[in-house]
C-alpha cells in the first residue's frame, strides 16, 4: 500500500453546505441534547411542588409514650418514628427529641438538633443546660439561647395530650424559621 492510499477519508458534505457548516450544525446537535438532558432534573425540581401532593404523614401526631414516662420537672430523651419514610429507610427513620414536663400538664418538646449547625444536643441535670459538643452552644432547660453561636432558642414540636399520652405534630423537620423561646431575654445568674 502507498502513503497516498493511507490518507484521512474526505468528508463530503452535501452540495451547497460546507464542511464547515456541517460541523457547527452537528456540535449544535450534540449541544442541545447535552441541554435537553441536563434540562429534565431542572424541570423536574421546579415543578415538583406542582405535582406531589403532600403526603399525610405530615399531618399526624405521633405519641412519644404515656405521662407517666416524663416525670414533673425532668427532661427525658424520647424518640418517634417519621411518619414520611421509606422502606429503606431503616433505623435512621427513629429522631429522638427532648421532653421536658413542666407542672404535669404542660410540656416543652424540643428538637435534639442544635439551632447553629444542627448537631444533637445533650441534656445535662447537673447544669439544667442543652449542651451542644460541636461548637458549645448552650441552652437553658426551657429551650432558650444561653450562649454560644446559636443566633436562637432549640425548635420545639407542637403537642396535646390525649388519652394520658403525649402526642407531638412532627412530620416536618423544625427549621430555623420557628425558634423556641426569646433570644434576647436576659436570665438571672445564680447567686
Amino acid at each position: 500500500m502507498t502513503t497516498a492510499n493511507m490518507t484521512a477519508p474526505n468528508v463530503t458534505a452535501p452540495p451547497g453546505v460546507s464542511r464547515r457548516a456541517m460541523l457547527v450544525k452537528l456540535g449544535m446537535l450534540l449541544n442541545g441534547i447535552v441541554a435537553l438532558i441536563l434540562a429534565v432534573p431542572i424541570v423536574r425540581y421546579l415543578l415538583s411542588p406542582v405535582s406531589h401532593a403532600r403526603k399525610t404523614g405530615y399531618e399526624s401526631w405521633l405519641s412519644l409514650g404515656g405521662l407517666e414516662q416524663f416525670p414533673t420537672g425532668q427532661t427525658r430523651l424520647a424518640t418517634y418514628r417519621n411518619p414520611v419514610v421509606n422502606p429503606w429507610d431503616g433505623e435512621t427513620a427513629d429522631i429522638a427529641c427532648w421532653v421536658r414536663n413542666v407542672d404535669g400538664q404542660k410540656f416543652q418538646v424540643f428538637a435534639i438538633n442544635c439551632a447553629h449547625l444542627g448537631c444533637p444536643v445533650r441534656w445535662f441535670p447537673q447544669s439544667n443546660l442543652f449542651m451542644c459538643p460541636c461548637h458549645g452552644g448552650a441552652y437553658y432547660q426551657d429551650g432558650s439561647r444561653a450562649s454560644g453561636p446559636p443566633p436562637r432558642g432549640l425548635f420545639t414540636y407542637p403537642y396535646k395530650i390525649e388519652d394520658g399520652r403525649l402526642l407531638i405534630k412532627a412530620g416536618e423537620m423544625a427549621t430555623t424559621g420557628s425558634p423556641t423561646a426569646n433570644t434576647t431575654s436576659v436570665r438571672p445568674t445564680c447567686g
